[in-house]
């Protein structure tokens, strides 16, 4: 999940975009999959538009 958030994404971040995503890569990939999955808050460092744009999970190609 993180790993296509950034394939899809990151091409277009500026850097401090690019920052929040190495700051969010310190956490645990539990929690960040509880917060992109809306199971848990985000700490308000990182809720904004780059959260939102991980919950939406369109970044998830579903082999078929």
């Amino acid at each position: 999940m993180i790993g296509g958030f950034f394939d899809k994404y990151s091409n277009t971040w500026d850097e401090r975009e690019l920052k929040w995503f190495e700051t969010l890569l310190d956490e645990d990939d539990v929690d960040i999959m509880a917060w992109a999955l809306g199971v848990q808050p985000a700490p308000p460092l990182y809720e904004g538009p780059m959260m939102d744009a991980m919950r939406r999970l369109d970044y998830v190609h579903v082999h078929r």
